[in-house]
């Protein structure tokens, strides 16, 4: 069997991959039972959309740091991934979920930016795949 190299990247990453996970989970319970009486049907949809995108994302880090254990994908583009999915959480789920408990409208102007950052961690992962070499089977 062989020795992982486990780097501070594919540790950070996976862990806060699950962290951000838990917090996902607790988000969508708070909504679900904590908020449901007092949210109206809008603040509620917004709340559970960045819940949804939260967990989603988190799952996204914990690929990135997986794939970063393998020496074949570890590359700078898998760190500017994880980035760019840690980035989005931040800007696209936390302006959500400030929106939907503050009423604060220009809140929604933030949450673009959060996705577009979702969509260079996808793309950048993409690229950190499809850029390795392929060894014949």
């Amino acid at each position: 069997m062989s020795n992982i190299q486990v780097s501070f990247f594919s540790r950070w990453v996976l862990g806060l991959g699950a962290g951000l996970a838990l917090l996902a989970v607790v988000s969508g319970a708070f909504a679900a039972h904590g908020l449901r009486s007092t949210f109206d049907a809008q603040q509620l949809s917004i709340f559970e959309t960045a819940a949804r995108y939260q967990m989603y994302h988190a799952l996204a880090l914990m690929i990135v740091g997986l794939l970063s254990l393998v020496p074949q994908f570890s590359s700078p583009l898998l760190k500017f991934a994880g980035g760019a999915f840690a980035a989005g959480i931040l800007l696209f789920c936390g302006s959500l979920y400030l929106l939907a408990l503050s009423g604060i409208g220009w809140l929604g102007a933030v949450t673009p930016i959060g996705g577009v950052a979702f969509l260079l961690g996808w793309l950048t992962t993409i690229l950190a795949v499809l850029k390795q070499p392929s060894h014949p089977a």
